[in-house]
């Protein structure tokens, strides 16, 4: 699944597909963006494909591009070939991967957006060297990716792992997948928004940043306003950066008490606040997790490559199964 072969090996196109704007970047062996275009996602399948298809010609005019990957926040089959569900996206059970590259006439991989992202941080990023690794992408809920042995783990039927979709608080929140109590709901960007309304009607501080900001307008508060807020020495939102730090330190340590990790990479929006809440989520961790004075703990480390981590895997990814390919028809 790697390639060793740098600067020299083929570029690929990597796409970040997400529900707001797709990000298509030219990568080179060495996980160096070469080049980058954007576009609003469409919100039909047919241009959707349109409008991917648009961004890896324009790539292609300026570059000799061998492959394609697009990261995707979705169930992806285990092929890596068809999307079985996403839920800000217009595929469902079609197989993306084909209609791309019959369009295109390259070949097309698809992988589930913090998989891409983990692999990524693991060839050139923060987990690079490690042997069994985390990442948990946190934004307005929470993905994850597993590293095992230096492999992806993708599960039996390719939709491991949903950490955000763990139950920490039986009868909690109500999730959008229909549970209560997910991770996600504690740990997220929407989450610092939901600790921070229950917290200001609980205990009201009408002199805080927070307070006259939802008096305000109560819709216009989110994750980043909260972080802000904090980063300016709001005592509602310092409440709340530790209660989400609490919330992650838990998560963590229960994540690793299954997969007893020796990395773990925070990414997504929230990781740019990792000076608001890291340290106390990692002394969290540290005293939640099971015989702590017995086990070595997992080093908790922010993202290296940031926002670029799922175009970047995602090429790699390409790559990796382009050379692969290659091979073997070369025997």
């Amino acid at each position: 699944m790697t390639t060793h072969l740098g600067r020299d090996a083929p570029l690929t196109v990597g796409i970040d597909v997400g529900g707001t704007n797709i990000r298509a970047a030219v990568v080179d062996g060495a996980g160096d963006v070469r080049d980058t275009v954007q576009a609003p996602t469409p919100h039909s399948a047919n241009a959707l494909e349109d409008a991917l298809d648009r961004a890896v010609r324009e790539l292609r005019a300026r570059y000799e591009i061998g492959a394609v990957g697009l990261a995707v926040a979705g169930f992806v089959d285990r092929s890596r070939t068809t999307i079985r569900f996403a839920a800000h996206l217009p595929w469902e059970d079609t197989a993306v991967a084909d209609r791309l590259a019959g369009r295109l006439r390259l070949p097309v991989i698809l992988e589930h957006d913090a998989n891409a992202a983990m692999w990524a941080e693991y060839r050139f990023g923060a987990a690079a060297g490690a042997h069994n690794g985390v990442l948990v992408a946190i934004g307005t809920g929470v993905g994850a990716a597993l590293l095992v042995e230096g492999k992806l783990y993708r599960g039996s039927f390719g939709v491991a792992p949903e950490l955000g979709h763990l139950q920490v608080v039986p009868s909690g929140r109500l999730c959008a997948c229909g549970k209560r109590g997910c991770w996600e709901r504690y740990c997220s960007g929407t989450a610092l928004v939901d600790t921070a309304i229950e917290m200001l009607a609980t205990d009201p501080m009408d002199s805080t940043i927070l307070a006259r900001e939802v008096a305000g307008d109560p819709g216009s508060l989110t994750g980043r306003r909260v972080a802000g807020a904090a980063h300016d020495g709001d005592p509602v939102a310092l409440r709340v950066m530790y209660e989400f730090a609490r919330w992650l330190g838990l998560g963590l340590a229960f994540v690793s008490d299954i997969f007893d990790p020796d990395l773990i990479v925070i990414a997504g929006g929230v990781s740019s606040s990792a000076p608001l809440f890291l340290d106390d989520a990692r002394e969290q961790y540290a005293a939640a997790i099971t015989g702590a004075r017995h086990r070595s703990l997992a080093r908790i480390r922010t993202t290296q490559l940031g926002e670029a981590a799922g175009m970047i895997g995602a090429a790699e990814l390409a790559r990796a199964a382009l050379c692969d390919s290659s091979a073997i028809s070369a025997l």
